[in-house]
């Protein structure tokens, strides 16, 4: 195994946005279901106005251009390539942070907060408060695919990002992350404790098996019971995207691979039922170029087959408690995402916990000047 750090630059060949275009031209749309509402999946309408922006006025190059602004860099960990953005600050004594995102989610998730992160001073902020930023693709997604073989826990990712944090030089930084990198943060610091500064999550970490005791629900606030009420309902009306990428991906992955906007619709169907307010379609709450742009980092290495295999092929119980690493951890909790402190508490020390009056499940995306308050004030104290 080589431990060389390669830059790497986004250079998609025009032979692939123009087979891309193609494609969406010659799209075989289905026939709305009755209503054609988000009631039975993505509604044909919506979509189609969506794919007509990507078609006509989306601008790939410009994305890639965002992309390319920031230092980029491959290297193989554990036998997987792994590709990170790696952005330092102008402030010496900024702190190494590493940020981990989730699915159906990107390192575009990142792309508003990197600034103000690295560059307080240049963003209203106090210098005091900079980072030096990690931003890798979990194994598996974008510029980190095709997954080269099982096993890619949440565990082993964690081993593999400190492992990256070795070879950046980095002896102790801290770590981040919503979704998948919810759960890969804390692993981290279960990875190497000795290293970690703090855990930083937006959304929980543990959660509890549904439906919970009648006698449990009776103790629980108002906020914790309605995070009840959504895990039963993700359950009961939500879990089949879970149940198909864990079991069958590669069967799902024939679709994805070949349809671009079967790929669009399976993506936004989550952006739609986790960003908040729910009855706003996403492109109101986050921009259609975002969408997009994170849309093709899995088009374009043809990664949504082997995103699903690492994302949700992951052994353990729903509500398994981990151990407490002692690391100390923070959670910023969204209006419309779920996290309960009771639950958390049992495998982490939390230190700090924000509830929020707002956003949903993709924090950085949608509440990017919240998450970046919340990072900032959290790590504040463990500098």
């Amino acid at each position: 195994m080589s431990n060389d750090i390669q830059r790497f630059r986004i250079e998609i060949p025009q032979r692939d946005l123009d087979d891309l275009r193609e494609r969406l031209d010659k799209t075989r749309w289905p026939a709305p279901l009755p209503g054609d509402d988000w009631d039975t999946g993505v509604p044909t309408a919506w979509l189609r106005d969506m794919v007509e922006y990507w078609r006509t006025e989306y601008n790939w190059r410009a994305a890639e251009t965002e992309l390319n602004a920031h230092n980029q860099f491959t290297t193989e960990i554990d036998g997987q390539r792994i590709h990170f953005l790696h952005v330092r600050s102008p402030e010496p004594g900024a702190m190494p942070l590493l940020l981990t995102h989730g699915w159906p989610g990107s390192v575009v998730e990142f792309l508003d907060i990197i600034g103000p992160l690295t560059d307080p001073r240049a963003h209203g902020g106090d210098p005091r408060d900079a980072f030096h930023l990690v931003i890798p693709s979990l194994p598996g997604f974008g510029f980190s695919g095709p997954v080269a073989e099982a096993g890619w826990t949440t565990s082993r990712i964690a081993a593999a990002w400190v492992e990256l944090m070795t070879r950046l030089g980095y002896e102790r930084f801290g770590a981040q992350g919503g979704d998948i990198g919810a759960a890969v943060s804390p692993e981290v610091g279960r990875a190497a404790p000795d290293r970690v500064i703090g855990v930083h999550v937006n959304g929980g970490t543990t959660f509890p098996q549904v439906p919970v005791p009648e006698a449990e629900l009776a103790t629980m606030t108002d906020r914790e019971k309605d995070s009840v009420r959504r895990i039963e309902a993700f359950m009961n009306e939500e879990f089949g995207y879970i149940a198909i990428q864990s079991t069958r991906p590669q069967t799902l992955a024939y679709g994805l691979t070949d349809s671009p906007v079967g790929q669009l619709a399976w993506i936004m169907d989550k952006f739609r039922e986790w960003t908040h307010p729910r009855p706003v379609t996403p492109d109101k709450i986050i921009d259609r170029d975002r969408l997009l742009t994170n849309a093709m980092l899995y088009w374009l290495d043809a990664t949504p087959g082997t995103a699903a295999y690492v994302g949700y092929a992951q052994p353990g119980d729903w509500g398994a408690v981990p151990q407490d690493s002692g690391v100390p951890t923070g959670v910023l909790a969204l209006a419309h995402d779920v996290a309960i402190r009771r639950y958390d508490e049992r495998s982490n020390t939390i230190v700090r916990w924000t509830d929020a009056d707002r956003g949903g499940h993709f924090a950085a995306l949608e509440e990017p000047e919240l998450l970046t308050t919340d990072i900032r004030a959290f790590f504040r104290d463990l500098r």
